[in-house]
């Protein structure tokens, strides 16, 4: 089931922002079979973590400026972000080990034009 999320942020820093004043305060850095949190030492595989936020975001001024930020929850409660630039993790995750497999598919968002669902 693909995340839909109709983005009402005019930039990246925004909705950090905003998604930060409601309580995603946690950083996040994608490895290749967890989700790191430095802040609080732990490492999140894909079973203990849910996206409940996605929101896509074009550069103005150069397609390397795309990016995607990801509002996380983990099991034990832990809110935070991560973001990601457009393809750049995708070719870097091995779907040759189970984990790393649940890893991309926790990633892999398909944005389909809520008129045709």
């Amino acid at each position: 089931m693909p995340i839909i999320h109709d983005n009402p942020y005019e930039s990246l820093s925004f909705a950090i922002e905003d998604l930060k004043s409601k309580g995603y305060d946690h950083d996040f850095n994608q490895k290749e079979e967890y989700l790191e949190c430095k802040q609080n030492n732990n490492n999140y595989r894909p079973e203990n973590f849910k996206i409940t936020h996605t929101y896509r975001f074009e550069g103005m001024s150069s397609t390397g400026d795309n990016s995607v930020l990801y509002g996380i929850e983990a099991g034990d409660g832990t809110k935070g972000l991560l973001v990601d630039a457009y393809g750049v993790y995708a070719d870097s995750l091995s779907e040759e080990k189970d984990t790393a497999s649940r890893m991309i598919e926790k990633f892999r968002v398909e944005y389909e034009d809520p008129d045709e669902v």
